[in-house]
């Protein structure tokens, strides 16, 4: 719940406004959940405030914004490292995930978000719920954490990925009829509800996975509901080849003729978006969400994100998953994606630290579709703020706190998180759920699930 008020003193403020604006020595005061006063901590107007933060040696900064992530996969974490793309799928995760119960589900985003809640991260768009998962008892969860989340049901009436056919694991398919009547039945359950902070979205499976006429009909459902859809496209070559083959266009064609172009929809990955595309992205406000670990460590490639930036297309960032990533710290996210980007066009200065930063916190806000409420710190918003502890010692000295956060941090510098106006975490610890309980029940469900799935995560290396 909303705390009544919330009182932020003397700290380094990056109010991520129109002019980028850094408050040193800032206040904020917070009531019923909205940014109500900002200013130098001197001239605040004097108040009590149910809660008083010291944010001496802090940076207060919008909370992050994850724009492309899966909760199922917390609990397999580390599963399938260091192998090709299709047998990640085939072989690891798909086998894993389709052996998941609604309790593994919902300990897995228990587990996901306490990360989260560690790290920094406020929001998050969660691209792809299965019906095995409990999407109630997902959100049941999330109600209590207190996160601010987009939830997508997976849709899809085929099991192909991109070119290859039928290659999906028994217990990863669901029925057309079955998505889209459990998106319904959980839309008119959680959208908008726990104080706003649910969206109920369409999560669209891969090319492939998806026929041209479910396509159209999501994008006519999700307009007519006025919420978003997400899907990966472009996150490997062969989705080029197959709208190629069978469409005879490209990734953005064949976008345009599904409607699936516009403000309302998140691409996953981008990678293989040529640069005639990018045009077309901007013009439509089409959203990418970069999602640098997943895409480094599977080696999918590089998006073009110097060229997006440039070219205006709305960038935000993603942690993807425990097999693609195996963390779901932001923090180091935004790192890799200030760092990659510049041996590959060998030029030190594409892809700044204040770009990675307007990525995770104001780009996420407007992927989300939330650029009014949350991404700054500015009078009127919501109030989802973190803390960062800049007498850390990877922080210190902290000349310049923008670009320590992007280059020296990791999220678990990160004191205090609060979303809505209400403390998550204070003082490096979470305050609405149980740390120890979690990681209990994680190890607990990962061991299970593994026996019940037959799947060997062991080490390679001989173990006596």
């Amino acid at each position: 719940m909303t705390e009544g008020s919330i009182l932020i003193n003397n700290g380094y403020i990056l109010t991520m406004d129109d002019r980028r604006e850094i408050i040193k020595h800032g206040s904020v005061y917070i009531e019923d959940g909205k940014i109500v006063e900002l200013n130098k901590t001197d001239n605040m107007v004097k108040r009590t405030a149910d809660v008083v933060i010291d944010a001496h040696h802090k940076l207060v900064m919008p909370g992050l914004i994850d724009t492309h992530m899966h909760l199922a996969q917390a609990l397999i974490r580390g599963c399938a490292d260091d192998v090709s793309l299709v047998d990640w799928l085939k072989k690891y995760v798909w086998v894993l995930q389709g052996n998941f119960t609604e309790e593994d589900g919902r300990v897995s985003t228990e587990l996901c978000m306490a990360e989260m809640i560690r790290t920094g991260t406020t929001s998050f768009l969660e691209c792809m719920i299965h019906s095995r998962y409990g999407f109630n008892g997902i959100a049941e969860a999330v109600e209590k954490a207190g996160m601010r989340a987009a939830l997508s049901k997976i849709i899809m009436d085929s099991t192909g990925y991109a070119d290859s056919e039928d290659i999906m694991y028994d217990g990863m398919i669901e029925s057309k009829d079955e998505c889209l009547r459990e998106t319904e039945d959980m839309y008119q359950k959680w959208h908008g509800n726990a104080e706003g902070r649910i969206q109920v979205w369409y999560g669209l499976r891969s090319l492939g996975a998806v026929s041209p006429d479910l396509f159209r009909e999501v994008s006519r459902l999700a307009r007519e509901k006025q919420t978003h859809m997400t899907m990966h496209l472009g996150e490997v070559v062969d989705d080029v080849r197959y709208v190629r083959e069978n469409f005879g266009t490209n990734l953005t064609g064949f976008a345009r003729d599904h409607n699936l172009l516009g403000p309302d929809m998140v691409f996953a990955h981008g990678i293989h978006f040529e640069d005639e595309e990018l045009e077309v992205l901007a013009k439509t406000r089409s959203n990418i969400a970069h999602c640098p670990a997943s895409n480094t460590k599977l080696a999918s490639g590089f998006a073009k994100v110097p060229k997006m930036l440039k070219a205006g297309v709305p960038v935000s960032l993603g942690c993807d998953g425990g097999p693609s990533n195996n963390t779901y710290d932001m923090v180091r996210e935004m790192r890799l994606a200030a760092l990659i980007h510049k041996p590959v066009a060998n030029d030190p200065l594409v892809v700044s630290a204040e770009q990675v930063i307007e990525m995770a916190t104001l780009g996420g806000a407007a992927a989300l579709g939330l650029s009014d409420k949350i991404g700054s710190i500015e009078l009127g918003k919501l109030a989802d703020i973190i803390l960062v502890d800049l007498d850390d010692i990877g922080l210190t000295p902290a000349s310049n706190p923008v670009s320590n956060i992007v280059y020296s941090g990791s999220g678990y510098a990160v004191d205090t998180t609060i979303v809505n106006g209400q403390v998550l975490m204070q003082g490096k610890k979470l305050l609405t759920l149980d740390e120890e309980e979690i990681k209990r029940k994680a190890r607990f469900h990962s061991e299970r699930l593994l026996e019940r799935s037959g799947v060997d995560i062991s080490p390679k290396w001989p173990i006596r």
